[in-house]
């Protein structure tokens, strides 16, 4: 039954666990409790479950089970690989200006160990100029980092052309798949990817943990970030959060056999939204509308505030641009990339939709939305 008093187009941020995740987990926090890296058996019991947990994200991208390490989410994944790399003789990152906060200020640390980091400018629509990136990477360069799709507007990179570029110059290539995973199709060895990293959240798993792997073919020798017990071969130090992992895996396998459908069903709903909402005067999307992720819109309603809007809809849980970075009231630094004004990019709102965003919903939150925009510009 439609309940118009709780509306979340917010799955960006974060998504809902699903009940199956949940329903999965919850004997690893009372019936099988052991800490996995016992050797008596219940120990070893719950080491197979983080085994198979393992095996069951390798699968979803087309990787092996020893090339995932467990973090607690995307943010710690790029921490440990890219800090990983500090060892290394080569000083030259290659990134964007459109990546996530996690990334940038990454980047801006590097930049104080004695690294160089070129901050790319992508095109008015969010794409990646790849001819001139073709001419930047040399053999000096470490790492070029890059999302696969961009959490605020859902534009999808050219991965595999971008691999092409960085194995071409002995470089390697950090993928950022915390919007992707579990909504598009990902191998890691088709697209030549050495690096990638995954947060639960972002796909209805729990929060506080993800993954980073870590190719076997690229030899890439990474150094720990957190020391203590050693475990995941000496890469990311502590006990294992064994209900987290066993509900990132589920999360991967539900994925794995039902991303088409999502696809299908939650694509048709945003085209719907996004074509109702650009019939309010002025309005326009950001970001490309030919190579985006099918969940997501970001739309600008020139003359109204964004947080005065998002406050107005009440019920509506909606979004002016990364949760990382919403507690501040600056223009988004991935808007201003495009090349938004600072008033077009305060008056940008992100709606994702997910697993569970119902077309009733959509049908309200479009009356909504267009009913509080003419009222905000009257």
């Amino acid at each position: 039954m439609f309940n118009s008093e709780s509306i979340y187009l917010d799955n960006n941020a974060t998504t809902k666990t699903d009940p199956r995740v949940l329903e999965a987990m919850l004997p690893y926090f009372t019936e099988v409790y052991a800490n996995a890296n016992s050797s008596h058996i219940e120990g070893l019991s719950v080491k197979d479950a983080v085994e198979n947990a393992a095996w069951q994200i390798a699968d979803l991208i087309g990787a092996k089970e020893n090339e995932i390490i467990f973090t607690s989410g995307a943010t710690e994944a790029l921490n440990l690989a890219i800090k990983g790399l500090s060892h290394s003789s080569k000083k030259k990152i290659v990134t964007f200006k459109t990546e996530h906060k996690a990334v940038l200020d990454t980047c801006e640390y590097m930049e104080t160990q004695g690294f160089h980091v070129d901050y790319f400018d992508v095109e008015p629509d969010g794409s990646i100029n790849i001819e001139d990136l073709k001419n930047s990477v040399t053999k000096e360069t470490l790492l070029v980092i890059v999302m696969m799709s961009n959490n605020e507007t859902g534009t999808v990179h050219e991965i595999k052309a971008i691999s092409e570029i960085t194995q071409a110059h002995g470089a390697f290539l950090l993928c950022d798949t915390t919007q992707a995973i579990g909504k598009i199709d990902i191998n890691t060895k088709d697209l030549g990817i050495d690096m990638l990293t995954i947060s639960a959240h972002k796909f209805y798993g729990p929060k506080g943990i993800g993954a980073l792997y870590v190719s076997n073919k690229s030899k890439i020798k990474l150094s720990g970030q957190i020391h203590g017990g050693g475990q995941q071969r000496n890469l990311r130090s502590g006990t294992l959060n064994v209900p987290g992992i066993i509900g990132l895996g589920k999360a991967c396998e539900i994925a794995k056999s039902e991303m088409q459908n999502d696809e299908t069903r939650i694509s048709q709903l945003r085209n719907y939204l996004e074509t109702e909402l650009l019939k309010i005067d002025g309005t326009f999307v950001n970001g490309s509308v030919k190579n985006r992720i099918y969940n997501t819109t970001n739309i600008c309603f020139p003359g109204v505030w964004s947080e005065q809007l998002i406050i107005a809809l009440g019920n509506i849980s909606l979004s002016s641009g990364s949760a990382c970075s919403s507690v501040t009231s600056k223009p988004s630094h991935v808007l201003k990339a495009l090349g938004l004004s600072d008033e077009d990019a305060l008056s940008s709102i992100r709606f994702s939709l997910g697993r569970f965003t119902t077309s009733e919903e959509i049908d309200f939150a479009i009356r909504k939305v267009t009913e509080l925009v003419h009222q905000l510009r009257a």
